[in-house]
């Protein structure tokens, strides 16, 4: 039976301060510890829901790579898969969280990190893919190498081959994309993601994403500003199918940052079959996004939507697009209240939050 969700991306240490200080008030001194990656978030947050998941990628031979790995077969996804190599590093970065008007900060060392230098016929796709249903990436893992992009592409392509759906959040970093050099980052991440969106069946951005990678700008919308035109997403949305007639689905997050502290959420969910779009939440039938004023951790946001969607689009509400929209959008609603990137997030708690539960009252 083929029934599980596989993600491949690479994975890395986190080191965070605590109490929101910065790195040089905190350094030198004590760093919390975690371990985290885009691809396995979603492999954690989709099997604390209730699916079978199977986390792929590369990690060096020695103890320290042993508890990345341990900290994602804890929850129970399938680590099999993941290669240990004699060549490459543990990837790290390092996040200082903003408070009020001050942003969040990331710094990232993961040059010659394993999976940056593992080529794509080195992974068993043919036995990973055996008995998968969707496979989930990212365009963060192109960004770190070439040896990683060219991976990525082989690893859809061999998806699509075995029957698989497809899903990648495009995830612009501009910082990585600098493998090719005389070549700039955005130009780079076009050419490279639009060779890989060619296997893709469910396209997941947010607007920054769909303009820096795509050349597609939602109307009078300034995300620096928290200034979203949402009535102008649908055509974002069909401008995309336009390009990739071939995807089903294309959904935007819409992130409003007021603040540090204070985003306002939702997102859209384009059904490309009949042009439809759906958003979430919302409120007397109107778009009205989830206040968010008190967040603990936004790092893991937008992978935490990308799990819910999975989840709704592959099982309970593959028929409904809305109800699909309106879990992932809640499921990520709760990621900001958890400390990590990680979404400890329950079926039952995402559910009680889409069905209206908002006001954080305590379960007895």
């Amino acid at each position: 039976m083929k029934d599980v969700i596989v993600s491949y991306g690479e994975i890395m240490a986190r080191f965070s301060p605590d109490n929101n200080k910065r790195f040089r008030q905190a350094m030198p001194g004590s760093l919390n510890v975690t371990f985290a990656g885009a691809e396995s978030s979603v492999a954690v947050s989709l099997k604390m829901l209730g699916s079978k998941t199977r986390f792929v990628t590369a990690l060096p031979k020695h103890s320290i790579a042993d508890a990345c790995e341990d900290a994602v077969r804890r929850f129970g996804v399938d680590t099999s898969c993941i290669l240990r190599t004699d060549e490459g590093r543990l990837g790290l970065y390092f996040m200082e969280t903003g408070a009020n008007q001050r942003p969040s900060q990331v710094v990232y060392d993961r040059a010659d990190s394993s999976v940056a230098l593992t080529p794509g016929d080195a992974y068993d796709w043919d036995s990973i893919f055996s008995d998968a249903m969707w496979f989930h990436i990212s365009g963060i893992t192109q960004a770190i190498s070439k040896e990683a992009a060219e991976a990525s592409i082989l690893a859809v392509r061999k998806a699509k081959e075995a029957g698989v759906t497809v899903s990648c959040d495009l995830n612009f970093r501009k910082k990585l994309w600098d493998w090719e050099p005389g070549t700039s980052a955005r130009g780079l991440a076009e050419k490279t993601i639009r060779r890989l969106l060619k296997y893709v069946d469910v396209i997941i951005a947010n607007e920054e994403d769909a303009h820096d990678v795509l050349g597609i700008k939602a109307g009078e919308s300034n995300v620096e500003a928290g200034k979203l035109d949402i009535a102008r997403y649908p055509d974002v949305a069909k401008q995309i199918h336009q390009q990739f007639p071939h995807v089903s689905h294309v959904a935007i997050t819409l992130r409003e940052s007021l603040s540090a502290n204070h985003n306002n959420w939702g997102a859209m969910l384009y059904t490309c079959k009949d042009g439809s779009a759906d958003f979430a939440p919302l409120g007397d039938g109107e778009y009205k996004p989830y206040q968010i004023q008190n967040i603990v951790d936004r790092l893991g946001g937008g992978d935490s939507f990308s799990a819910g969607l999975i989840y709704g689009l592959s099982g309970e509400f593959k028929d409904s697009p809305k109800d699909a929209l309106e879990f992932a959008v809640a499921a990520s609603c709760l990621c900001h209240s958890i400390e990590g990137d990680f979404n400890y997030s329950s079926y039952e708690e995402v559910m009680a939050l889409k069905s209206g539960s908002t006001t954080g009252r305590v379960s007895r």
